[in-house]
């Protein structure tokens, strides 16, 4: 079943499952997909607000122009979502022990967010806005971080020598975490 320009307001899915195969402009408000699988389905120009997305399965799934907005995406892995026109967005959401692992975000913006704890590996970051993020824990490996911009974004702590960060963004006190393993002390 394709819904079209449909708005799904206050549903479990959690109870209920998905029954469409196609979501086009679709807007979901309040919604709970906790432990949902969306496994060959195709979420495209959707916007989810304060949903719950916790543990949901994402194999194979078309995340095409998704924006999410004060959602809870806590242990979602996006490397099972379809590589295919993979684009995503996130404000003000929990992305917390969420895995990312070979996607191309170019240009990806994660606002207001807390991205702790979480696995970035061999993506594709370049003008990446992370603005305003709590990264605490978080890896970051292989990844192209050239002209990302963590300036407002806080407790970052990578590899340097293995992330390509040419033009890259950071600001003091918070650059401060990506020597922390060479063990220096910087007053």
């Amino acid at each position: 079943m394709v819904y079209d320009d449909e708005i799904f307001s206050n549903v479990s899915f959690a109870e209920i499952g998905l029954d469409g195969v196609e979501y086009d402009s679709c807007r979901f408000e309040n919604c709970d997909f906790s432990g949902v699988s969306f496994s060959g389905i195709e979420l495209i120009d959707c916007h989810f607000v304060n949903c719950d997305f916790s543990l949901v399965k994402l194999d194979g799934t078309g995340l095409k122009n998704a924006t999410f907005t004060g959602c809870k995406l806590i242990g979602v892995d996006f490397s099972v979502a379809s590589n295919f026109l993979f684009a995503v967005s996130f404000a003000d959401c929990m992305l917390d022990y969420s895995i990312f692992l070979k996607k191309n975000m170019k240009g990806t913006t994660f606002r207001n967010s807390s991205v702790k704890s979480a696995m970035f590996e061999e993506c594709n970051l370049s003008n990446a806005i992370l603005d305003s993020c709590n990264f605490a824990n978080t890896l970051f490996v292989q990844n192209n971080l050239q002209q990302a911009d963590f300036r407002t974004s806080t407790e970052y702590s990578f590899d340097l020598e293995l992330n390509r960060v040419k033009g890259a963004k950071f600001a003091y006190p918070s650059a401060l975490g990506l020597f922390s393993k060479y063990g220096i002390e910087i007053e």
